[in-house]
C-alpha cells in the first residue's frame, strides 16, 4: 500500500472519547434561555404544563407542521388549537414534548447536526425493524429503543 494511501486511510478514522462520565446526564430543556435547569426544575415545569411556544420551538427543530408534529404526539386537531389559546399544554402533552426533544438532541450529538438527525428520525430504521423513529417515540417503551439504537450508533456496536 503506498503511503498517500495510509495516509488517507488515517485521515477518514474518527475516535472520539465520551464527553460524560456514566450516568451524568444534562437535564433536557428546549429554550435556549433556560438551559441550566435542575432536574426537580425540570419536572416541576413538565408537571405545570409546558408553554405552547415549546412545542413551536420542537416543531421547528424537528422542521415538520406543527400538525404532523401534533399528531405524532398524541394531540388532536381540536386539542391543539384549545392549547394554542391556553398557551399552555397539559402536563402528559408536556411529558410527551420532552420526550421528542430528549431524542432530538440526542439524535443531533450522535450525528453532529441537526439536519442530520432529522433526516434519521424521519426515515425507516433497520435498527426498528423499519420503523421511523419520530412514530417508534409515540410511547416511552419506543423512545427507549430509540434512545438505545442511537447509544449503539455512537459507540459503533453491531446491531
Amino acid at each position: 500500500m503506498s503511503k498517500a494511501a495510509k495516509n488517507k486511510k488515517k485521515r477518514n478514522v474518527v475516535r472520539e472519547h465520551p464527553h460524560r462520565k456514566y450516568g451524568s446526564k444534562r437535564p433536557v430543556t428546549l429554550s435556549r434561555k433556560q438551559t441550566n435547569l435542575a432536574p426537580a426544575q425540570v419536572i416541576h415545569r413538565v408537571s405545570k404544563g409546558l408553554p405552547f411556544s415549546e412545542l413551536e420551538h420542537l416543531r421547528g427543530e424537528i422542521d415538520e407542521p406543527l400538525g404532523s408534529v401534533a399528531r405524532r404526539l398524541a394531540i388532536s386537531r381540536s386539542t391543539l388549537q384549545r392549547r394554542k389559546t391556553e398557551r399552555r399544554l397539559s402536563p402528559q402533552e408536556s411529558d410527551r414534548v420532552m420526550r421528542f426533544w430528549r431524542l432530538t438532541q440526542q439524535a443531533a450529538k450522535v450525528f453532529g447536526d441537526m439536519a442530520r438527525a432529522r433526516q434519521w428520525l424521519k426515515f425507516p430504521q433497520r435498527g426498528l425493524g423499519g420503523a421511523v423513529p419520530l412514530d417508534y417515540a409515540s410511547t416511552e417503551v419506543g423512545a427507549r429503543e430509540i434512545e438505545n439504537l442511537l447509544g449503539r450508533i455512537e459507540y459503533s456496536v453491531y446491531s
